[in-house]
């Protein structure tokens, strides 16, 4: 299945290197975990880091340009179709008991856009693997630093505590002492 990479990134299919870092930097962190706590980024992180690896790449994004303007001429043919037969599904919707909402669910999985250029088709699968593995040892990372550093502050907070304990005692007894 094909993926519109420059919508991923919200960039023009003209953009430049760096316009395409930053993009890849904008996204990066607006779908950040710590930035969307209670929901799964970890799908549209690895859109995100597929998006950047193949539109980095200069041949990668020669083959994709090519299938990229294939892929935006079969849509508006798809939404020509959709906008001609509107009615028609109206009506149809109406007497089946469909919901519109149904019926273009229905519609678009049987309307995805597929194309021939397999090593194109490699390279993107590619990208979506090593995505993966990006954003699985970044997990990886922030789960082992984080228990890294809550060892360290265990660790930091029980010396501060039994050094306390051990300057009240030595208080102690002196004052006892004393008495």
């Amino acid at each position: 299945m094909f993926k519109d990479y420059y919508a991923t990134l919200v960039i023009s299919q003209n953009a430049t290197i760096a316009e395409i870092k930053l993009a890849y930097r904008k996204q990066a962190l607006k779908w950040h975990p710590d930035k969307n706590q209670g929901t799964d980024t970890t799908e549209k992180m690895k859109e995100i880091n597929e998006a950047k690896l193949i539109l980095m790449d200069e041949e990668a994004i020669g083959r994709y340009d090519i299938e990229y303007s294939r892929f935006k001429k079969h849509q508006e043919e798809r939404q020509k179709k959709q906008y001609e037969q509107k009615p028609k599904e109206e009506e149809t919707n109406y007497q089946e008991g469909y919901s519109r909402k149904e019926k273009d669910n229905k519609q678009e999985r049987y309307s995805q856009y597929e194309f021939n250029d397999e090593i194109l088709k490699k390279w993107m699968n590619n990208a979506k693997k090593q995505a993966s593995k990006n954003i699985s040892d970044m997990i990886t990372e922030f789960r082992d630093s984080s228990i890294i550093g809550f060892g360290i502050f265990f660790k930091q907070a029980f010396a501060a505590i039994l050094g306390a304990a051990i300057i009240w005692f030595i208080i102690y007894i002196i004052f006892t002492i004393k008495s």
